[in-house]
């Protein structure tokens, strides 16, 4: 099969796509971590929790979640009258994996007097057992609010401690922005914790001239040598407000995509060729088609779990 035939095939694939979508009254959500002919057709690219945000405020019946399994449970705990679809069952995160609820629950028993922060890369049912969510751009802020607040406001308890899960590497970052102690839990994101050190000084070496942006899921001795450190959100806002034209960047691989299109006078190289999630890449334009036909595979959360990870979502909301 020649090129041609290849990108005639595409072009009916995403025209199917588009009719079926229309026909289900669908809208389909981006990560910005997906392949580039994912983040195409999609009516929103972003993080997780913007995506979901996005989503909920629309009239389509249908979402079609173009990421992992935690963002589409967010997905259902924001629009519970709605059907969600993930094209790819098997798409999840080893990041949330590494914290399970039976082992928060234990946690939670030798910590009572701590706040429980949990990150939105978690499971519903670890949200569910949270005070407060966050993502990655707002973490500090909500450190930093919950530090002000008296200590009876900040639960009904008047919890003291917090304790941050699951990325250990995100709460060192939050930890040096906020000068609060934190507790945490002993995970992090495979791929951002890929990046050494040395990658990021050879990269330096090998483009001495560009700015170092890194995600603050990456290792404390990366962040320290970082020019920028944020979410992917940030990285793009960061890049399109600069006048920098050349970047290294330190987060997966699928956000050099947006970032090209939105700054095409602009060079990125990747800070190790290592950062690509699979789970991330394991949805293409196939298994969208797919799942708009047979409106499988669909995500739902319990209503009692659904109802409690709400209520952190909202607090985090309320509290920045």
């Amino acid at each position: 099969m020649d090129s041609t035939t290849n990108k005639f095939s595409k072009k009916n694939l995403v025209e199917e796509i588009l009719a079926w979508k229309k026909k289900r009254k669908a809208v389909i959500l981006a990560h910005v971590y997906q392949p580039a002919e994912i983040q195409d057709i999609a009516d929103f690219i972003g993080d997780s929790l913007f995506l979901s945000q996005q989503a909920a405020q629309t009239d389509a019946e249908v979402i079609v979640f173009c990421g992992v399994y935690f963002m589409a449970e967010t997905a259902a705990i924001l629009s519970p009258e709605k059907i969600i679809l993930l094209p790819e069952i098997k798409a999840g995160c080893p990041l949330a994996d590494m914290a399970p609820p039976e082992k928060v629950k234990e946690k939670l028993k030798e910590s009572p007097k701590a706040v429980i922060i949990s990150y939105v890369n978690s499971f519903a049912a670890v949200k569910a057992l949270s005070d407060y969510c966050c993502t990655s751009a707002n973490a500090v802020q909500v450190v930093q609010a919950i530090s002000n607040l008296p200590v009876r406001d900040r639960t009904q308890t008047g919890k003291k401690d917090i304790l941050f899960i699951p990325d250990k590497n995100l709460a060192n970052f939050i930890a040096q922005r906020t000068k609060r102690k934190i507790i945490p839990w002993p995970g992090f994101c495979p791929i951002h914790n890929l990046l050494t050190k040395e990658d990021v000084i050879k990269a330096k070496k090998l483009h001495p001239q560009a700015l170092l942006l890194v995600h603050p899921e990456c290792r404390p001795e990366v962040c320290n040598l970082a020019d920028y450190i944020g979410s992917t959100k940030g990285i793009i806002n960061f890049v399109s407000n600069n006048s920098a034209k050349k970047y290294i960047i330190g987060t997966e691989t699928g956000i050099f995509h947006p970032l090209k299109k939105s700054n095409p006078d602009k060079e990125f190289f990747p800070a190790s060729e290592k950062m690509i999630c699979r789970d991330m890449k394991l949805i293409d334009l196939e298994k969208v088609l797919r799942s708009l036909q047979i409106l499988e595979p669909q995500i739902t959360v319990p209503e009692d779990i659904r109802k409690k990870s709400l209520k952190a979502l909202s607090r985090m909301l309320e509290t920045i």
